[in-house]
């Protein structure tokens, strides 16, 4: 079981991985706590944000919608790769899951398919937007896909995860499509290789 780390323990883990990063606003305190718990912490989630503009990318993800209040996640991935931290603590990224999924990512083992959605995910995974479109012809930046790995892997770091904590939103839930324009399987060794 891990506790989540502290919002200082996260923000120095992402820079001691080579990360720019930006603080938003009252990012460490913005959450939705009052929604349920946060943690048991058990993995790492990737998402694209269907969106265009690292402003308005960051406004949305920090702000919400309003039927889908913020923070969307922890930290916004940008095309440049700067992350943009806007919120710690639950926040509406995950959604309800396959717990089949979840046991897989706590026991590090291969992903069984999603096939269901009962489970709570805003409570036990940290979540990044990636700034694209998600229409698969949006180019993934080489700057932006090193600080995916990056950012993950400074998650795993902290906990001693392996990348078989790290999914894909569409790894998860039944429908979802994100990331798309990259795979989960690449992705994952990227980050078996920093943390190697």
């Amino acid at each position: 079981m891990s506790h989540p780390m502290s919002a200082s323990r996260f923000l120095h883990a992402l820079r001691d991985e080579g990360l720019t990063v930006v603080q938003v606003g009252d990012w460490s305190t913005h959450n939705r706590n009052h929604k349920g718990p946060w943690g048991p912490v058990h993995g790492v989630m990737i998402h694209h944000t269907v969106t265009r503009g690292t402003a308005n990318t960051v406004r949305i993800c920090r702000d919400g919608y309003e039927n889908l209040p913020g923070p969307l996640c922890h930290g916004v991935i940008a095309k440049n790769g700067t992350v943009h931290l806007v919120g710690f603590g639950r926040a509406n990224h995950a959604g309800l899951g396959d717990d089949e999924v979840l046991r897989a990512v706590i026991a590090e083992q291969g992903l069984p398919p999603d096939d269901e959605a009962t489970t709570d995910g805003n409570r036990y995974f940290y979540g990044f937007e990636c700034e694209n479109l998600g229409d698969g012809m949006d180019p993934w930046p080489k700057a932006q896909l090193e600080a995916i790995a990056k950012a993950a892997a400074a998650v795993c770091r902290v906990h001693g995860w392996t990348q078989r904590s790290v999914i894909g939103h569409r790894e998860w839930q039944p429908g979802k499509v994100d990331p798309r324009g990259f795979t989960m399987a690449s992705m994952r060794e990227r980050i078996a290789d920093r943390l190697s």
